[in-house]
């Protein structure tokens, strides 16, 4: 008689299946990232609140986290396609030379970005904290030169989790991120008292430097040249920089909106760039660990398909992925929306943390939740576009969201105040997902099933709901639980209408079966 074991069976996956397990993968380690972040933004609220200090960190940082996002984060961007296709086509010696290229005009570019920053600074940082008084302002800037370091660092470990995800090694660029803020925390603890908030800049640096090491050493086991060397302008190295001049104005304006928001913050009550900063946090965590990894893990397997020409699958995975992210959007949506107070008291409300502080930030996180929806399903087709090498066009529809950035908060904050600024952020977000889907349409021919667009009118009336319920009943949990509970059923029963759960975790975790 035969004995029957469990045995193991791996299913062969398609790219959707690879991008789910690519994304799950990330997606993991980045919450583990985003806890650490969590982590470190409840020890600065408890303390320092939203003393000037912490406004004058916010400010300084500010222009150094969006370098980083132009230059660095738009040469991944641009240089994973290319990458990918010169390694299929030349072999893997071309994409080491490609690598050491882009890594010297990234390093040189950086480089000369951070000492501008540093001479420029008594010229800028008045304009950015145009609130704030003469010593707030020295402060900023001393805080400024400490964190310019981060610049480079930061710069290049974004550009060599890039190639590595283009080898489809996902955890270790993802989880790797989380040495700067536990080094944060270790600096916050044992160096708050003598040294204040540079304890935190120190920290930062620190971390991100032990990052760009760690990240360095596997490229260079793996057998990558990472030494910075000029080459002569290949077509790859050409292309890189092609689509790299788009995707820096992309980050831009982007990355300007940012600065515009928190620049009007700064005009508003002292404490308004804290308030909006712990507001936007919980947000931006859970929509980032969601969307920005599904990006991360796509962008790879977009490249090759549209290396193959293969639309039609990649027309199919932006659809699937779309709704799938389009509903869990709607159910983190809502329930950030309905439970904002509770969850800010719960996070932010301890030490110099006041329960009038918890009033403010969380009628900035309600708005601000209203965007996780569209900010998480904008990743997919911006991947996409950037596969395309449409960059130019996308140019464009950043430029249009900048102004309309400008225009809603200098509307919605004379009303509003702080938390105007986080509702204008919303209806950005909305106005991007509508123009990328559009660029994709019209340039491509890749649309949106009809399925999917009665899909976003039940999601808006989910999301209508929610507000209605916070407006009518702000002191009822079991109305808010109540609220809640019917969105994510209505979610999973759609969700199951059109997916198999058991396919999903069987593609992730493999099959098991009964063999003999």
């Amino acid at each position: 008689m035969k004995r029957l074991s469990l045995r193991r069976v791996r299913m062969p996956l398609t790219t959707n299946w690879k991008i789910f397990r690519a994304a799950t993968v990330v997606g993991l380690f980045s919450l583990l990232v985003k806890l650490g972040s969590t982590g470190k933004e409840l020890i600065v609220a408890g303390q320092f609140g939203r003393r000037d200090a912490v406004d004058a960190f916010l400010i300084a940082f500010l222009l150094p986290t969006f370098v980083v996002g132009l230059v660095g984060g738009s040469f991944s961007v641009a240089l994973i396609p290319t990458f990918v296709q010169v390694r299929e086509a030349q072999g893997r010696e071309a994409a080491e030379r490609l690598l050491s290229g882009v890594t010297f005009y990234s390093v040189v570019l950086l480089f000369a970005i951070s000492v501008l920053l540093a001479l420029l600074a008594p010229y800028y940082l008045p304009l950015l904290g145009s609130g704030f008084g003469p010593a707030k302002l020295v402060l900023t800037r001393r805080l400024l030169y400490v964190l310019l370091p981060y610049v480079l660092l930061s710069g290049l470990a974004v550009i060599w989790s890039a190639v590595l995800n283009a080898d489809e090694h996902f955890a270790l660029p993802s989880v790797l991120p989380v040495l700067e803020p536990v080094a944060a925390i270790l600096f916050l603890i044992l160096g708050a008292r003598r040294w204040g908030i540079f304890a935190l800049a120190l920290g930062t640096v620190v971390g991100q430097a032990v990052e760009s090491v760690v990240l360095a050493g596997v490229l260079v086991k793996k057998g990558m040249r990472l030494m910075p060397a000029w080459h002569s302008m290949d077509p790859g190295a050409l292309e890189v920089i092609r689509q790299f001049l788009p995707l820096t104005g992309v980050a831009f304006l982007v990355s300007g909106n940012q600065i515009v928001d928190q620049s009007m913050a700064a005009v508003l009550a002292p404490g308004s760039v804290s308030a909006l900063n712990y507001g936007s946090k919980l947000a931006n965590v859970v929509s980032s660990v969601s969307s920005m990894e599904l990006g991360t893990a796509a962008l790879p397997y977009f490249s090759a398909a549209v290396a193959r020409k293969d639309y039609e699958s990649l027309s199919h995975s932006l659809d699937t992925y779309g709704i799938i992210m389009l509903w869990v959007g709607t159910v983190v949506t809502t329930f950030l929306c309905l439970f904002s107070r509770p969850l800010t008291a719960l996070l932010f409300q301890r030490g110099a943390f006041t329960a009038s502080d918890t009033a403010v930030v969380a009628r900035v996180m309600a708005l601000y939740s209203l965007g996780v929806t569209w900010y998480m399903i904008e990743t997919l087709p911006a991947r996409c576009v950037s596969s395309f090498g449409l960059n130019r066009v996308a140019a464009r529809l950043a430029l249009v969201a900048f102004f309309v950035n400008v225009a809603l908060d200098l509307v919605f904050m004379r009303f509003m105040g702080v938390a105007g600024i986080a509702l204008s952020t919303t209806v950005v977000r909305l106005v991007v997902v509508g123009g990328l889907l559009f660029i994709l349409h019209w340039y491509k021919g890749i649309g949106v099933a009809r399925r999917s667009l009665t899909h976003l009118v039940l999601v808006l009336v989910a999301v209508t709901g929610s507000l209605v319920v916070v407006e009518k009943y702000p002191d009822q949990p079991f109305v808010r639980w109540s609220a809640w509970s019917v969105v994510t059923l209505l979610a999973f029963w759609l969700l199951s209408r059109r997916f198999s759960y058991r396919r999903m975790f069987s593609s992730l975790l493999g099959d098991w079966r009964l063999r003999p």
